[in-house]
């Protein structure tokens, strides 16, 4: 692994670090404390910080890590001699499918279906309720996913 290679692993890793600290915070107690408001408080709390998160520092950091993750699965796939391109790889694959993909598959159609409720409408509550539920536990693999990216790239680096 040579210099720059090995500082696109560093800054991968910090990367999927990043957008791992942040999915772990919801799964740990953002969504929980969410969960404790009134339905109509919780539902508008959330959707607020879903309009919020799409700011360009976020987004650059969470899709900014992906293209990165793309560079060195490149790099891994034409490097296979490398001690470090398995573990570089599997990084990339992890936070690529576990995190990118889980928010587009997963996170971001529950987002949509939640900006359409109407926080005081008596049916959103039960809406609401299952939002909790499946979005956490899609979170939940964010996280780990996202960690165990951060873990692999450095082990990359390490070995490297």
């Amino acid at each position: 692994m040579n210099g720059i290679t090995q500082a696109g692993a560093v800054a991968g890793a910090v990367g999927c670090g990043v957008a791992g600290g942040v999915f772990f915070a919801f799964s740990s107690f953002v969504m929980g404390a969410l969960r404790r408001l009134p339905d109509a408080e919780g539902i508008a709390a959330m959707q607020s910080v879903n309009r919020q998160a799409v700011t360009p520092v976020f987004m650059a950091a969470l899709f900014g890590t992906a293209v990165l993750c793309v560079v060195l699965a490149v790099w891994a796939l034409r490097s296979r001699t490398a001690p470090a391109s398995g573990w570089v790889l599997a990084g990339s694959l992890l936070y690529l499918v576990g995190a990118i993909g889980v928010t587009a598959v997963r996170n971001v159609p529950l987002n949509d279906a939640l900006a359409a409720l109407d926080p005081a409408a008596p049916s959103s509550a039960g809406r609401w309720h299952a939002y909790v539920r499946d979005w956490t536990r899609w979170n939940h693999v964010r996280a780990v996913a996202s960690a165990g990216a951060a873990v692999a790239m450095t082990v990359g680096v390490r070995v490297g």
